[in-house]
């Protein structure tokens, strides 16, 4: 199956629907598009490879505040982000969700727990939600996925929302996005999101086998030396079970196309 998750944004949305293959859960939304996943008897595993790069982010934040701060995912998926960094690294934790049968269906199929006093999911719009003057500077971690049931191109991705993405980062602040789509799709999200953040705070990983290229985005981040980035690697492999390691080979800074 094809993975281009995300969530659909306007006034007609795809109900979701569940399919299982070999142990595997799968969320779609009226389509064969993946929009998330869980490994049925491995409930809080990242199971999608590009979920997994989502995480990148905890490479920017010292080993011993990666369980500090409050996480925001804009769009839910299968909620593996949000029950990650709900009950792994048991951060405060805020999922954003327009689409109300994609919470049902993580309530139901992918252990998403209720809200409780570290958790919030919320059926709003996302753009909405960033656009609060009440969230300016209160997010540490921002996870972007926002796709519809096509999943052609992002349905938020214009240079104002991410200016506002920008504006909820606490100082030290990352953002990870998912782009997934054609090369063209993505040199326009990524200079968007370079315009908002500043070309020098834009890093990307090397994109998946499914097309999926996560970009990371901060708000002041200080690039560390080889040897604790190599650190904070091991430490949250040994710690988490993700390939850290491997991000540090795959992520480099942005550079915007000679098109543009």
């Amino acid at each position: 199956m094809s993975s281009a998750p995300g969530k659909p944004q306007g006034d007609e949305m795809a109900g979701a629907t569940i399919s299982e293959f070999d142990g595997v859960r799968y969320l779609h939304l009226g389509t064969d598009w993946v929009q998330g996943a869980m490994r049925i008897r491995k409930p809080q595993q990242l199971e999608l490879e590009y979920i997994q790069r989502m995480m990148a982010w905890m490479l920017w934040r010292p080993s011993e505040a990666l369980e500090q701060g409050h996480a925001v995912q804009l769009g839910l998926g299968a909620s593996a982000i949000t029950r990650f960094t709900h009950q792994v690294l048991r951060m405060r934790t805020t999922a954003v969700e327009l689409n109300a049968t994609v919470i049902d269906a993580c309530h139901l199929w992918f252990h998403l727990p209720d809200n409780d006093a570290r958790l919030m999911v919320l059926n709003l719009d996302a753009a909405r939600w960033v656009r609060d003057p009440a969230h300016v500077q209160t997010v540490d971690v921002l996870c972007v996925d926002l796709y519809d049931h096509e999943a052609a191109a992002p349905v938020l991705d214009d240079a104002e929302f991410y200016a506002a993405c920008r504006k909820v980062l606490a100082p030290g602040g990352v953002m990870t996005v998912n782009l997934f789509g054609r090369d063209a799709s993505f040199e326009r999200s990524a200079a968007r999101i370079a315009s908002a953040f500043g070309t020098d705070q834009v890093w990307q990983l090397t994109p998946t086998k499914e097309g999926n290229t996560v970009v990371v985005a901060g708000r002041g981040l200080v690039v560390p030396d080889r040897a604790t980035l190599l650190a904070r690697a091991q430490h949250i492999e040994s710690r988490y079970g993700l390939k850290a390691g491997k991000w540090l080979r795959m992520v480099k800074p942005y550079r915007p196309s000679q098109a543009d």
